[in-house]
């Protein structure tokens, strides 16, 4: 993060020399994130592979200002946004379900030994709480998403997403009321 030192083990700048390694150590948080946000494993994948060849393409004007997670949470998140609006695409969004699987998307339920009855309850409830997610709007799904799939705290949030930190916090919360409220109407 802009400031701060970077946590032990965070690769730096000068590491992107050997990019192969950021691609393996990083691939899956991005592909988790773009498949949470999009619901698409397809297009996920597509957009997985199209933010590291950005990054390899931008790599030399990489600054520093940033970890180098952040900086390809913030290429991907520029993708999501991209692919949300984009014209072209969006009679196919439309006509298209998802096909993200429940298990796919966190795999959630940490206890395997819970009877098969309390699994399936706890699947339906994770279902419901990404279909909520996927009904709001960009950014309040992009804060919802980097905050609980992501686990990232708000100023990661706001570097992530050029926001300022009070406008992450309002979509959040914003977020949470719409995520809540549809829950409880489904009830």
């Amino acid at each position: 993060m802009a400031g701060q030192a970077l946590a032990k083990g965070e690769p730096r700048a000068d590491d992107l020399d050997d990019f192969d390694s950021l691609v393996r150590l990083h691939r899956p948080r991005i592909f988790r994130f773009l498949l949470a946000s999009l619901r698409n494993r397809e297009t996920a994948e597509n957009l997985t592979q199209d933010c590291f060849v950005r990054a390899y393409q931008a790599r030399h004007q990489f600054r520093g200002a940033s970890s180098i997670a952040t900086w390809f949470m913030q290429i991907a998140a520029n993708l999501v946004r991209h692919h949300e609006s984009s014209s072209r695409l969006k009679f196919w969004r439309r006509n298209l379900q998802s096909d993200a699987d429940v298990a796919d998307l966190g795999r959630a339920v940490p206890d395997h030994q819970q009877s098969p009855e309390a699994l399936a309850l706890v699947q339906e409830q994770v279902q419901a709480i990404w279909n909520a997610a996927a009904s709001l709007p960009a950014r309040q799904r992009t804060v919802f998403l980097l905050r609980f799939v992501e686990d990232m705290d708000l100023l990661e949030i706001a570097e992530v997403t050029g926001m300022k930190e009070g406008t992450v916090k309002t979509h959040l919360f914003r977020a949470l009321q719409s995520v809540r409220a549809r829950l409880e109407g489904a009830k």
